[in-house]
């Protein structure tokens, strides 16, 4: 696989976008009015969150992406648009004037994250289902299609939109939320956190428990392979005759936040370059081992990922 490949490679993202909004300063004292530190912002950085981190990744890349997803008609939804642009991103964004575009607040102090605040509301089912007639009509134009799922109310429709590409021919991967896989049954690939896996699967007590579970939500499900990340531990991938592990790549972990986006981004633009699935999991983890290395939700890019094998 060769970076020349991935320019070829068109990957169609769709889920629940948000605005990550960090807010960074010096902690020197504890405030009289509670036992907190006082945060003296002296910068505010904003960028791509959720699926449109996603897709962010897709592009840093090299791959060709179009983002399908619902924003508020407010400040923040003009943000993502300017974001989006920036980056290059073609972006088909429904604005549903009665919702509020989902932010996630960081306040960073001594490059230490101290508090997280969330805005955020469901979209209405008239503006889903005119996102879903575009989704039909964005198929065509793709290899592979990246479902993200925050559980923000976007991907209300993701049962039909999982039938719809696995009758285009389309490979579908989904970064799975909540404890209702059941609307993810026929995908190509699930990718839950050990987190996730574990309060859909229930706890193990070793490897081979672990994966006698990941077999069975994979059979119940449908799907061709479940791809569980489990941070330190590395990832495992269950097919139907095979269980291939990564070990963790050995490095600094400075921030997780955003991991996910970047294992299924990769995943998504190595199996629309052709590669195999076990190859796609392998620079996946890879992938994995840089960003956490990043601070909040970033990117890994071509040169940093291949290094020699370009």
């Amino acid at each position: 696989m060769t970076v020349q490949a991935f320019s070829q490679a068109r990957v169609l993202v769709v889920g629940d976008v948000m605005l990550d909004r960090y807010w960074f300063g010096e902690v020197s004292r504890i405030s009289p009015e509670a036992p907190v530190p006082v945060v003296k912002v002296d910068r505010i950085e904003e960028r791509l969150g959720g699926a449109a981190n996603v897709a962010r990744n897709v592009a840093a890349l090299g791959a060709q992406v179009a983002l399908l997803s619902v924003t508020g008609r407010d400040e923040a939804g003009d943000c993502l648009t300017r974001l989006l642009k920036e980056e290059s991103i073609k972006a088909v964004l429904h604005h549903d004037a009665g919702i509020s575009t989902t932010i996630k607040l960081r306040v960073i102090g001594r490059q230490q994250q101290l508090l997280r605040i969330d805005f955020e509301t469901q979209p209405s089912h008239e503006v889903l289902a005119s996102a879903l007639a575009d989704f039909e009509a964005l198929l065509p134009e793709s290899d592979v299609v990246i479902l993200s799922d925050y559980g923000k109310g976007g991907l209300a429709h993701i049962g039909r939109m999982i039938e719809l590409a696995q009758a285009a021919g389309k490979p579908v991967l989904v970064d799975p939320k909540g404890d209702d896989y059941a609307r993810y049954r026929n995908a190509t690939l699930l990718t839950p956190n050990r987190s996730e896996f574990r309060d859909v699967a229930g706890s193990w007590k070793n490897e081979e428990e672990f994966a006698a579970k990941a077999q069975q939500l994979r059979r119940e499900l449908n799907l061709q392979a479940l791809l569980v990340t489990r941070s330190e531990e590395g990832m495992t991938l269950f097919r139907d005759a095979s269980v291939l592990h990564e070990h963790a790549q050995t490095r600094e972990v400075f921030d997780v936040s955003g991991a996910g986006d970047t294992v299924i981004a990769t995943l998504g633009v190595m199996l629309a370059s052709g590669a195999e699935m076990g190859e796609a999991m392998r620079i996946a983890n890879r992938a994995a081992g840089i960003v956490v290395g990043k601070l909040g939700t970033a990117v890994v890019h071509s040169e940093e990922l291949f290094g020699t094998e370009q």
